[in-house]
């Protein structure tokens, strides 16, 4: 039997030093999202071994770029760090002492998700003293009919979920594009909301970076200060930006938000910039259209993938892993360039990135349309069999298969083959160890992807006496198509599981505790980032 090559290593000051000056490296926490959201260095992403297939095409589109991986003693940082490897990276190594060996260098730790975007969102507050309100003065403004307009700044999905009463839905990079219209009136007051506080700082600032003529002010810790003032919040509300916009504040918009850029250093290219770009094979290079999901699926740049601009400021971690990485933005299809791309890069520019708009004709660029897809790895050639969803009814009513899935934890709870267990792929071979003999292990997920990547990690020399798991044909959703039903009996959920962390500001039962473990949680960020010094955060 071959034994595989150690894996190198690189030390923790190393990469520190690498974000200090700007060179390209990424940082991946191959634990599940939950012990990640626990500790975790500043611009380490989550890319877990359960869900690396699914992750790295689209985070890491580099082949070459240094990547480094980590975990705190569980063991899943080599075995991640392997299927790299074979996804064509050439440039992985393991952090020298993983997670302990961070802390013990001396360096900071952060705790919950997005952390880079959601300590610079502090840092922001901080730097510009962004004005806010407290949720009480914001209802006693409504009570009066004052002339004040709410604007939430979250995704449209998060909004129908609960939102302030009177509250409008838009997403924080149609902001400047579309307040003119909004509130055309400037004695009107503009409060700018979101589930917490950092897109309603970011939010307001673009207002106020803008200079619009209206006064402008965050609902101080959003949703979260109106829950804990205990004020009620709407629940599927539908209202919307107008779709149309006036002339006057189409200009007013893209004025506004082009000045901001400048001030923030953004980069402008055109087409011919864009191909150099794209050849160059010393820099990892990202391609984003920042509309709404409905613009960008009728009509995209090829090779632009979609990420609403507040969401891409908002979460930058989720799209892009490389530290160092350059990053291009285009918003009219038809010019590149537009407010919604200005006012996105401007922050970027200020989370640290190199960040640059498309402008001018662009029209060699071609077009192409539908909704953004995930890039993924070749099917790795395993000869796995699969089974119809009524086989597989009929194993299972004869006690000959047990159903795994591999979902992610809200979905099997949502509905899940009647008597399936849960499992991250990570801890897949233990519960396959555990079934009795016989019993036919069978994937599932929701729409069978991922079981088609898990199958390969089960050689068959590893399993005497047993079978290759099957494959359920069209995963859950292949299922629920045959006709069969799904249950939510959570008796084989296990223990409570890890893959998620559960955000204290989304949804409407979290406990008044968490909300303001969180918001104390985040008013701790500003003082963290100046004993960390390795940000490179700067503010207009």
């Amino acid at each position: 039997m071959t034994t595989a090559t150690p894996l190198a290593t690189r030390r923790p000051a190393d990469i520190r030093r690498a974000w200090i000056e700007r060179d390209e490296v990424a940082l991946l926490d191959a634990r599940e999202e939950g012990p990640y959201s626990l500790a975790h260095p500043l611009f380490a992403v989550s890319a877990p071994l359960s869900r690396v297939e699914l992750l790295v095409y689209n985070l890491l589109p580099r082949r070459d770029v240094p990547i480094t991986v980590y975990d705190d003693g569980e063991g899943y940082a080599e075995p991640a760090a392997r299927r790299l490897q074979a996804l064509g990276y050439s440039d992985v190594t393991l952090l020298d002492g993983g997670l302990a060996g961070w802390i013990a260098a001396g360096f900071e730790v952060y705790r919950d998700v997005n952390v880079p975007s959601k300590a610079f969102g502090e840092w922001v507050e901080h730097h510009r003293h962004t004005p806010s309100l407290p949720a009480a003065e914001v209802k006693a403004l409504i009570d009066a009919g004052a002339d004040l307009v709410i604007l939430d700044a979250r995704r449209y999905e998060e909004f129908r979920t609960m939102s302030i009463p009177g509250g409008i839905s838009v997403p924080g990079a149609e902001l400047v594009k579309r307040v003119h219209d909004i509130a055309p009136n400037p004695d009107t007051l503009v409060v700018v909301n979101c589930a917490g506080r950092t897109r309603s700082i970011i939010g307001t600032q673009s207002l106020v970076n803008a200079g619009i003529p209206n006064r402008v002010a965050a609902l101080r810790n959003g949703t979260i200060g109106w829950t804990l003032a205990r004020l009620d919040l709407d629940s599927g509300r539908e209202g919307r930006f107008p779709d149309i916009l006036s002339a006057a504040g189409e200009d007013a918009g893209r004025r506004r938000a082009r000045g901001v850029a400048d001030r923030a250093g953004v980069g402008r290219i055109d087409a011919r910039t864009l191909d150099r770009f794209r050849g160059d094979e010393r820099r990892t290079l990202h391609l984003f259209d920042v509309r709404t999901p409905e613009e960008y699926e009728a009509g995209h740049l090829p090779g632009f993938r979609h990420a609403a601009g507040g969401q891409l400021v908002q979460a930058t971690d989720e799209y892009v892993a490389v530290r160092g990485a350059r990053i291009v933005l285009a918003d009219d299809p038809a010019g590149g360039g537009g407010p919604r791309a200005d006012m996105t890069a401007s922050w970027l520019s200020q989370l640290g990135w190199e960040v640059h708009v498309l402008e001018g004709d662009v029209s060699a660029l071609g077009s192409e349309s539908g909704p953004d897809r995930r890039i993924l790895p070749p099917v790795p050639e395993v000869g796995a069999e699969t089974i119809a969803p009524r086989d597989l009814l009929a194993l299972l009513e004869n006690g000959e298969a047990a159903v795994i899935d591999i979902t992610r934890s809200p979905r099997y709870r949502a509905g899940h083959v009647p008597g399936a267990y849960f499992s991250t792929r990570a801890r897949l071979a233990g519960l396959i160890a555990s079934l009795p003999k016989g019993v036919r292990p069978v994937l599932t997920c929701g729409d069978g992807t991922l079981t088609r990547y898990a199958v390969a990690d089960f050689p068959l020399a590893d399993f005497p006496g047993r079978q290759r798991p099957l494959l359920l044909e069209g995963g859950t959703r292949g299922w629920v198509a045959a006709g069969l039903p799904l249950s939510t009996d959570l008796d084989r959920l296990g223990g409570e599981p890890d893959d998620i962390y559960k955000r204290p500001y989304e949804g409407t039962d979290n406990s008044a505790a968490a909300m303001q473990g969180y918001i104390d949680w985040e008013l701790e960020l500003v003082d963290q980032l100046k004993r960390d010094g390795a940000h490179n955060f700067h503010v207009i």
